[in-house]
């Protein structure tokens, strides 16, 4: 199993984004079985409650599925239970090495860094833009990306 990490600054908007959309992905693929998806954040101030009401509108319009996302913070161990963190902003970035130093078996990128010629290096957080319809564009397009280079990566 390939376990991948989706995380913001709160994980209330972006990254649990990116988790619905990427099972979703997968399940699309036929690969719900080969690799998981969770999504936490650098903070804990949310713990436990449901991903943002923007973000809900814009998955629910997209008839993509939440169930289950509930806010959790990033815990150390998550560098032994996952292979791919992946980031949405070069401050999530810096703050996952202060959590941990890193394990050269876990690649920790930023999301937009699998999309060539990004309209972003970072994908702005909705939380204070209000812009959920242009997150959700970036976090599909990154979400596909990934997808492709994890299943050229593992051939799957």
């Amino acid at each position: 199993m390939i376990n991948v990490l989706f995380v913001c600054l709160g994980n209330i908007c972006r990254s649990p984004m990116a988790e619905a959309i990427f099972r979703h992905q997968l399940q699309q693929a036929g690969l719900a079985d080969e690799i998981s998806v969770d999504s936490g954040g650098i903070g804990g101030w949310h713990v436990g409650e449901p991903p943002h009401k923007g973000t809900r509108t814009i998955l629910d319009r997209e008839k993509i599925s939440y169930d289950g996302i509930r806010v959790r913070q990033v815990k150390k161990s998550d560098w032994e239970e996952f292979d791919y963190i992946i980031a949405m902003d070069d401050q999530n970035i810096n703050d996952l090495k202060q959590i941990h130093a890193g394990n050269e078996h876990v690649m920790v990128k930023k999301l937009m860094e699998f999309v060539d010629q990004p309209k972003e290096r970072n994908v702005p957080d909705p939380y204070y833009t209000g812009d959920f319809e242009y997150t959700y564009e970036l976090v599909s397009e990154g979400c596909s990306n990934l997808l492709s280079y994890i299943r050229s990566n593992h051939n799957i």
